[in-house]
């Protein structure tokens, strides 16, 4: 099969085609295991992570990608979940202890990661930890719902709003279109504020319903009762937490951080930033239910992700793109599709 295969760690500007386009056999499936012909699979900021050492993968060679849709090629010997044909999705959390905290379990293993991903026509996954996908999705809108929405749908849980109060969005990426969407949803009464670094990505915010946009560093309408910010640094963290109300909570929807402006740190101010009872939440991998109840939720909301696609083997164009360039929405690569 074919597959995109990172093999060392390095920084995409000194290095712009860290993954190996390579011809590797079909995965097995073990007794509990099934195994996926992959259609598409998201590109997620966390893929630059691993790429770039902040996350670095415990062994090399790996093959990245977490937010896999694909359909059932193969079952192994003791699965009883799924028949030939089903169409899953496979998120960030590949398996775990299953209990509700199984995202904090020290047997946290990461799809993508600590094992073979989504960036490849095949890939095997324990049979619990695959989801059904709604119909209303192509391959390439169902693909970012496995991480940027259900990441996102538990970051805006975390947060803690009520319907009527004000939430920001700190940076407008694949998961933030996706939670505005949510927000307009499910909390209808709520105005969305959102910070982006470019007049084009505020007109994308606003084309989809934000209340209100400005850059990181201006100032919105009113205090927000909770900001969630999925922004690779840190400067927006202290421009959100001094924009945030009394009691409100800020949430960082982030595995890592970029070291490039953490001296900005070096301004907390206790009182301008932290005082009145403000906090910090982050947001710590993702569960099975998380992926389970938020794919449902979207179909109900008719929730629809702005999707860019890339051939499998442009894996890296997509990535030097997200790196480099405002996303509008999300990036998709197609493995077979067949939508």
């Amino acid at each position: 099969m074919k597959a995109m295969q990172l093999r060392q760690i390095s920084e995409i500007k000194a290095n712009s085609e860290p993954l190996h386009l390579v011809e590797v056999p079909v995965p097995e499936p073990q007794p509990h295991e099934i195994l996926l012909r992959v259609h598409a699979c998201g590109v997620c900021h966390t893929e630059l992570d691993e790429i770039e050492g902040r996350l670095p993968p415990p062994e090399l060679p790996v093959i990245p990608g977490h937010q896999v849709i694909g359909k059932v090629a193969e079952c192994g010997s003791q699965t009883t979940t799924y028949a030939l044909g089903d169409r899953v999705g496979v998120g960030w959390i590949h398996q775990s202890d299953g209990t509700e905290f199984e995202n904090l379990a020290e047997s946290f293993v990461a799809t993508g990661c600590d094992t073979d991903g989504g960036y490849a026509q095949f890939m095997t996954v324990p049979e619990h930890y695959a989801v059904p996908i709604p119909e209303v999705y192509t391959d390439a809108q169902a693909a970012p719902l496995l991480c940027a929405g259900a990441i996102g749908y538990r970051a805006l849980r975390l947060t803690g709003v009520q319907n009527g109060q004000a939430l920001g969005l700190s940076g407008f990426g694949a998961s933030a279109h996706i939670v505005l969407q949510l927000v307009k949803h499910a909390l209808p009464d709520s105005p969305v504020f959102v910070f982006a670094r470019t007049d084009a990505t505020r007109g994308f915010a606003r084309d989809m319903g934000a209340s209100w946009t400005g850059a990181h560093n201006d100032t919105p309408p009113l205090p927000m009762q909770a900001v969630i910010d999925t922004t690779p640094v840190w400067l927006p963290v202290l421009q959100a937490l001094q924009n945030l109300a009394p009691g409100g909570r800020l949430v960082i929807n982030a595995i890592r951080k970029e070291s490039s402006d953490q001296s900005v740190l070096q301004q907390l101010s206790y009182a301008r930033h932290l005082w009145m009872e403000r906090e910090i939440k982050s947001v710590a991998n993702i569960t099975r239910a998380d992926i389970a109840e938020f794919l449902p939720l979207a179909a109900a909301a008719n929730i629809r992700p702005e999707v860019e696609c890339y051939p499998l083997e442009q894996a890296n164009e997509a990535l030097r793109a997200l790196k480099f360039h405002p996303t509008l929405g999300a990036k998709v690569l197609r493995c077979e599709m067949d939508t």
